[in-house]
């Protein structure tokens, strides 16, 4: 058991539980490799996109923290020994740390560094410009900062993420149990 609080209804998940997950996982796994070419091949035209999309991530993912507190973890559908126990609670723990840490670094370093946020167009933090139309970072610390955060994630979130799946199928696979079907079931 992840803590005292954990979900009774062992055989389905809610509809919000799975959608929260779906919502934020693809949006994460979509958003990190974007940040990564854009980051290596210098494409800033994709900023403002990866920007939008990952305020609103931030947002989800801070419903879906709120939820999974509310909720309780939900109870494991087989028994695995201790080690696979720890291992298993690490990962949600990174995982949705991680999907809150993320935004949240990447909106350090926008702010930070003065280049304001606007969500598809709709500016809601302008950019800090000087009287000539330069960009003015309100704060280079909080700004380092969330790069660094941000930079620090991607090796982290990815093998969690890949832990998680290999996690997934082996309850699915070996264990034998209804894991995914409950998280990917309609019902």
């Amino acid at each position: 058991m992840y803590n005292a609080k954990t979900n009774a209804n062992t055989a389905t998940l809610s509809a919000a539980t799975k959608l929260l997950h779906l919502v934020v996982a693809i949006g994460m796994l979509t958003l990190i490799p974007i940040g990564i070419y854009m980051s290596e091949n210098d494409v800033y035209s994709l900023y403002p996109i990866h920007k939008s999309v990952g305020a609103i991530i931030f947002l989800v993912a801070l419903a879906r923290v709120i939820w999974r507190m509310k909720q309780g973890w939900p109870t494991p559908l087989s028994d695995s020994n201790k080690l696979q126990q720890a291992i298993a609670k690490l990962i949600h723990w990174l995982l949705i740390t991680a999907t809150v840490m993320y935004p949240l670094s990447g909106l350090m370093m926008s702010l930070g560094g003065g280049r304001g946020l606007s969500v598809f167009g709709l500016e809601l933090v302008p950019v800090n410009l000087d009287s000539e139309g330069e960009i003015i970072a309100l704060n280079n610390t909080i700004a380092g900062i969330g790069h660094d955060i941000h930079g620090i994630l991607v090796p982290i979130v990815l093998v969690a993420v890949m832990l998680h799946i290999v996690g997934a199928l082996k309850h699915h696979v070996v264990n034998k149990d209804a894991t995914l079907k409950r998280m990917f079931s309609l019902k």
